[in-house]
């Protein structure tokens, strides 16, 4: 089982106090792949859980143009982050970071609710 809560000792990690944190980083990758892409500065960053996946659950991550009436709204600087009442329930107390190293780069969820993930680190258990 792969530990989903290791973060580099560079990493300054955010307080987690109210449903998910996204890292400075995660902050301005966001930023930047707006700006790359014209995404307008009312999307928001929809993070979410859906069923699949070799360990059972998998994380979204995309933008989206509309908020729902159910939606948990967060704000990371400018970023205004939109997490679903039910992904909600897996996601408190996770922090997403984005990461550059020589193992890849993407966006990465440590998630303390996660008890295994699968090697790619896109889908968990609980």
């Amino acid at each position: 089982m792969a530990d989903t809560n290791i973060v580099a000792p560079d990493v300054k990690v955010p307080e987690v106090t109210d449903g998910i944190a996204l890292t400075e980083k995660a902050v301005g990758e966001v930023k930047k792949i707006m700006a790359e892409n014209s995404i307008p500065a009312d999307y928001v960053l929809r993070i979410g859980v859906k069923g699949g996946g070799c360990s059972g659950l998998s994380y979204t991550l995309g933008f989206d143009a509309e908020l729902k009436d159910t939606d948990k709204v967060l704000m990371f600087d400018d970023v205004k982050v939109a997490v679903d009442w039910k992904s909600i329930l897996y996601l408190t107390g996770t922090t997403v970071d984005y990461t550059d190293g020589l193992t890849g780069k993407g966006f990465v969820f440590n998630n303390p609710t996660a008890k295994k993930t699968c090697g790619c680190g896109s889908s968990f258990g609980v």
